[in-house]
């Protein structure tokens, strides 16, 4: 018999096994589990049958599939930098040797901790990209490190994020592009012109529920307050508490504004523009360690509590009624 790992009532195959090894691995794991659930039986209780089941044979495959589909795909949004911590927080593991579990990826500006990751995605499995032509064209043309990403035909297909448009996703998912105001990527200022696609948020849609994505964002706009009063969820720049925060801590010498994000406190900051516009669960993202809201006995955290927004944390998730 093939040998398999027993944790917290699971058996499990070999994780670096080669086919053969795998196949035997799930068989025992099977023959393991069917043992497990029925050792405690009598001989009655072994004779006992049940009524017909009310799932048909069909109804089995077609449960099995998207079961399938849902555990081996993951739509990634923006900051794709640390991607192998997000994906381990999230116990979204390889299923197999160069495998990742990424059904697609959106980017949503060409600023380099949005798109780095990319270049750590030079596995064999192909990729789906889905970008503004502005963002995808920064990041691509002139950069002879995207070659790791061409070694091979259809190794990544560009699709293009249309401004105002819905567009499907795929499994049941859909998604509009909302420009929102920002900048040039700092690589790329005074070699173009800007343009509304170098910066934008998302609108997801499932079923009924909007999420509002948006993690860099300047200033208000009417594209973002319609985008943010929709939804059921909306994650929002939370970079900076201030404007002088980097130049007050010695950092820097940029205001937030300057950097395309808009600050949370004071009676122009976006904690007053989400604690309006929004009309359900607020959620700060994209937090800059110098930013006091990440102290939970600090002024500035508490600001929030009022409004009821949230500061988001590693591996949080969220769960939308069906």
């Amino acid at each position: 018999m093939t040998e398999f790992a027993y944790e917290e009532g699971r058996w499990e195959p070999p994780i670096a096994g080669d086919e053969d090894a795998t196949l035997l691995g799930f068989l025992e794991r099977q023959r393991a589990t069917f043992a497990w659930k029925s050792g405690g039986l009598n001989a009655a209780g072994r004779r006992a049958t049940l009524g017909p089941p009310a799932m048909s044979l069909g109804g089995m495959l077609k449960h099995l599939a998207r079961f399938e589909d849902d555990m081996s795909a993951e739509w990634l949004h923006g900051q794709v930098d640390n991607l192998k911590k997000e994906l381990e927080d999230n116990e979204l593991a390889a299923r197999a040797p160069r495998h990742t579990p990424i059904a697609g990826i959106l980017l949503t500006n060409g600023d380099l901790d949005h798109c780095l990751g990319l270049l750590s995605l030079r596995e064999s499995q192909p990729l789906v990209i889905w970008a503004t032509d502005a963002v995808r064209a920064g990041f691509t043309e002139n950069n002879v490190l995207y070659r790791t990403l061409e070694r091979f035909p259809g190794q990544v297909t560009w699709k293009r994020l249309e401004l105002g448009r819905e567009q499907e996703l795929g499994d049941g998912l859909f998604v509009s592009a909302v420009p929102a105001p920002g900048k040039l990527p700092l690589h790329l200022e005074g070699l173009r012109q800007p343009s509304p696609e170098d910066n934008v948020g998302l609108v997801i849609r499932w079923r009924d529920h909007r999420v509002a994505y948006f993690s860099g964002v300047a200033g208000p706009s009417p594209e973002v307050e319609r985008a943010v009063s929709g939804a059921s969820v909306v994650f929002f720049d939370g970079t900076f508490w201030s404007s002088d925060e980097l130049i007050a801590a010695g950092l820097g010498t940029r205001r937030a504004e300057e950097m395309a994000h808009w600050p949370i406190g004071g009676p122009e900051g976006s904690l007053q523009f989400l604690s309006r516009v929004a009309r359900a669960t607020a959620i700060y993202i994209h937090i800059n360690n110098t930013n006091p809201i990440l102290l939970e006995d600090s002024p500035e955290r508490r600001a929030l509590d009022e409004p009821e927004i949230e500061v988001a944390f590693d591996a949080m998730s969220l769960e939308l009624d069906p």
